[in-house]
């Protein structure tokens, strides 16, 4: 996890913006897949590896919300 340590916040945090609102038209892709698998209709791989690739500064960013706050509580 050192490697998370050298990413700073700003880093993640506009990563995270950028990457869930991507596309803006006609819908972000998150919104879409999100749809998708509510719906049961997120099967293809291609749509899988497109969730999680447009969650995954977002998922990055929550891993090092925690580990921060972990290491807080370890002083």
């Amino acid at each position: 996890m050192k490697f998370l340590d050298r990413i700073d916040f700003k880093t993640l945090i506009l990563m995270s913006i950028i990457m869930l609102i991507l596309p803006i038209k006609p819908m972000p892709h998150i919104v879409e897949k999100l749809i998708m698998l509510r719906e049961g209709t997120l099967t293809r791989g291609i749509d899988i590896f497109d969730l999680f690739y447009h969650l995954s500064p977002t998922i990055l960013l929550i891993l090092k919300i925690v580990r921060e706050n972990k290491l807080k509580r370890e002083k």
